[in-house]
């Protein structure tokens, strides 16, 4: 009677979620490594291009402006600013991932595949087609109107079903209704104006420069650090909602908190570059891969590292791979993130065959 008892007891053990931490050397040592990647990508993406410029002297540029006026103003007023808006939305999209995904205990969760994007990029592409005349930094609280409106649903979607391939289906039912949408609008669009709106739907990142820094730093030197902060809630969310409301967290409110800052990194990074796509599923991914644990405290700092990563270099290659022609940096991480997409469905089907 004991051992029944006990097995029992051992197998529902087995089936509660936990939350896996990594040794704290480990998270320092990894953090180093990619600060490291990050400083060296972000130091090629201004070094590479039709003007080539050697380390020295982008560091003496930066340092006391240099003897060349043309290199000079190819640093500074072009491949700088566009070399940090890949690293604010990089990041931006990292920690989003992280959020979406174990809020809702969901490993396919990001912006484009719930519709956020689309809700967010719909909003924008309006504003440009019919020529709204707002200040632009005041893009990224219409991106976050059209993202909320995307995340209302999904949220009221988790009373439904937990069933994540489920929630992936009405995330694209809802970002294929959004795209009509923003399809009508490009139809309405001025020609001259068209291949922009197409680059922008994308995601990309050329010819951004301080303008377009100065609308997303705001958003984003503020959502990431409140981000951060809910490392320990988004554990207990892990847990599942059952155990998380019994050690105190109000689970609605804290996953719709959760879901307006993770939109509003998002509706940042769209305002700006458009729809960068799968870079918050892949950052979350490796970063979980490469410290082996489920700790969101861990992971938001190493997702948003990986982030910038990516995005940094994918843009990289978007300039250089068919140069003097430039890619949108969304082509690129839509090549590495689609595989992902289709290796985490796999691993969530082969999961539930075995359960």
């Amino acid at each position: 009677m004991t051992t029944i008892l006990d097995a029992e007891a051992t197998e529902e053990a087995e089936k509660t979620p936990r939350v896996t931490a990594a040794r704290p050397r480990r998270v320092v040592t990894l953090g180093i490594i990619l600060v490291l990647v990050v400083a060296l990508v972000s130091i090629l993406a201004v070094m590479i291009g039709q003007t080539a410029i050697s380390a020295g002297e982008v560091i003496d540029i930066l340092l006391t402006g240099g003897d060349d006026r043309v290199k000079n103003v190819v640093v500074t007023e072009v491949r700088l600013p566009r070399m940090l808006v890949g690293l604010l939305a990089g990041a931006a999209l990292g920690v989003s991932g992280v959020m979406l995904q174990d809020a809702l205990g969901n490993p396919l969760a990001e912006p484009a595949l719930l519709g956020v994007s689309a809700g967010g990029a719909l909003a924008v592409a309006a504003i440009v087609v019919f020529a709204v005349p707002i200040p632009a930094g005041t893009l990224p609280f219409f991106a976050l109107i059209g993202g909320l409106v995307a995340g209302a649903i999904i949220i009221g979607a988790t009373r439904l079903t937990s069933d994540p391939i489920r929630m992936i289906l009405i995330g694209a039912a809802l970002g294929a209704f959004f795209s009509a949408l923003i399809t009508t609008v490009i139809v309405l669009a001025d020609p001259d104006n068209l291949r922009r709106l197409t680059r922008f739907l994308i995601g990309s990142i050329i010819g951004r420069d301080w303008r377009h820094v100065r609308i997303m730093l705001p958003w984003i030197a503020v959502g990431l650090p409140v981000g951060m902060v809910f490392g320990r809630t988004l554990n207990l969310l892990q847990l599942g909602d059952e155990l998380a409301e019994g050690l105190g967290l109000n689970v609605v409110r804290a996953r719709t908190a959760i879901f307006v800052v993770a939109i509003a990194l998002n509706a940042a990074v769209i305002s700006v570059c458009g729809p960068v796509g799968f870079v918050a599923l892949v950052a979350p991914h490796l970063a979980r891969g490469l410290l082996a644990t489920t700790d969101s405290r861990q992971v938001l700092p190493i997702a948003a590292l990986l982030g910038a990563a990516l995005v940094v270099g994918a843009d990289l290659l978007a300039r250089e791979v068919l140069r003097p022609a430039e890619l949108p940096v969304g082509v690129f991480t839509t090549l590495v993130g689609a595989p992902m997409a289709l290796y985490v469905l796999r691993r969530i089907r082969v999961g539930q065959t075995v359960g």
